[in-house]
């Protein structure tokens, strides 16, 4: 029989309840002890469960509960209670907020095994899907910021509100907004993109609105604007700090009324589309100097998505680097098969201002130049100066708490309360090195 790891924390005024009940299929880490628990987890990071068995004198271990359910993330913990301890709503809530399940006494052995055995595979699905590399699309990262990310990205695709991607130029921001329109309600219907800053400004208001024959010189026929060609889909405005302030206009008007009127006519369309928006530049600053229109702004800026610079994201950079490398190589004859352990690591060392767009760019170039089974510094056209500069003990330590923090929200959903309990330590605690380094919530 596979033996799965139980961590059985008998917290009763008369211990040795694990002597009364046979656990069998399961190896027992005995403790009663909060310290104790947390170096066994350290020692034994198959656990994935806890027991914990209280009795009338629950009250004053509240505590110490508190501490135990802070351990590990993954964990899926059971309670077993005396039954009066549900009148007690402050204990109740503990009890609904953070148990997998709750079994009352006296101990009824089968029907524990069965809550454990669910415990366990709960608590195993967990920790799976933290393992897990995660993409969305064509988007691949399993960085710790990516996996912010994409926990953001999930929990707002299926809402139907306007949403603003931010993020250096190259960052990915329209596979982004492709990847919210295939998981909307809205994926049968058409994505459409328009590049606010790609069009000429006299020709922007006739993409998106359309004009009728005869509107202007030289419109000979009924042209179908962008808004109205997407109608039951997504319109992606790319680069949208952009926009004209005529066109900002317009734009609002269409947002609040959910209406146009193509060029040339009086007649009010309704549309029904989804408006994704995405900017490199920094708008709260165009809004202050009047470059653009300030209740546009709070208008497409109901969610807002923020991708991160791959200078940020660590070992996806690798992982993208490698991804470019088979694909390309499978699209013709070519002698490299893979990068050097340099190529590697001055990839890491780069700082990327064109972030992704610009890794697709050198190892493309590098896979059509190169003549070696291996890509060289020299083929990927970087500075063979890359060796990392010496940091601070101060500022290794600090970028050592940054990636723990941030991995732990990314974890526990960006919840603080679930990621300090995670990391051990208090909610305040957790929100003063969130404000000290600075991370983004």
């Amino acid at each position: 029989m596979l033996l799965r790891s139980l961590m059985f924390v008998d917290l009763s005024t008369a211990p040795g309840t694990s002597d009364r009940y046979r656990f069998e299929g399961w190896t027992l880490f005995e403790t009663r002890d909060p310290v104790d628990a947390r170096a066994l987890l350290r020692e034994n990071q198959e656990i994935l469960i806890g027991l914990i068995i209280l009795d009338e004198e629950y009250a004053g271990k509240m505590n110490t509960i508190e501490e135990l359910l802070l351990l590990d993330s993954c964990m899926e913990w059971v309670v077993v209670l005396p039954a009066g301890s549900l009148e007690n709503p402050s204990f109740c809530e503990l009890v609904m907020n953070n148990f997998f399940d709750y079994h009352t006494l006296p101990i009824d052995g089968p029907r524990l095994a069965v809550m454990l055995g669910h415990a366990y595979g709960k608590a195993r699905m967990k920790r799976r899907l933290q393992l897990r590399p995660q993409t969305s699309g064509e988007m691949i990262g399993a960085s710790v910021p990516m996996q912010r990310f994409y926990s953001k990205l999930r929990k707002i695709q299926r809402s139907d509100a306007p949403i603003l991607i931010r993020g250096e130029s190259g960052t990915g921001k329209e596979l982004a907004a492709r990847a919210i329109h295939l998981n909307s309600a809205r994926s049968k219907g058409p994505f459409i993109a328009v590049n606010c800053g790609a069009l000429p400004a006299t020709l922007i208001q006739s993409e998106l609105f359309g004009h009728e024959k005869g509107a202007f010189t030289g419109a000979t026929h009924r042209k179908i604007g962008r808004l109205e060609a997407a109608s039951g889909g997504t319109v992606f405005l790319d680069e949208i700090g952009d926009l004209p302030a005529e066109l900002q206009v317009n734009l609002l008007r269409f947002l609040q009324e959910k209406t146009i009127e193509r060029i040339g006519s009086t007649q009010s369309i309704p549309i029904d589309v989804r408006i994704i928006s995405a900017t490199h530049a920094d708008l709260e600053r165009a809004v202050q100097t009047g470059a653009f229109r300030e209740d546009l702004f709070y208008r497409l800026n109901v969610l807002t998505l923020h991708l991160p610079p791959l200078r940020e994201r660590g070992s996806d950079i690798e992982l993208l680097a490698r991804t470019f490398l088979e694909r390309f190589t499978r699209e013709g004859n070519h002698r490299a098969k893979g990068f050097s352990r340099q190529a590697l690591e001055a990839m890491l060392a780069h700082r990327w201002p064109g972030n992704v767009r610009e890794l697709i760019n050198r190892v493309q170039k590098a896979v059509i130049l190169s003549e070696n089974r291996l890509i060289t510094v020299s083929d990927l056209g970087l500075d063979p100066e890359w060796l990392p500069q010496v940091v601070s003990l101060d500022r290794a330590r600090q970028r050592a708490e940054l990636e723990t923090i941030q991995q732990c929200l990314a974890m526990n959903n960006n919840n603080v309360s679930k990621a300090a309990r995670h990391l051990g330590i208090s909610r305040m605690t957790m929100y003063r090195l969130i404000s000290k380094l600075n991370v983004q919530i």
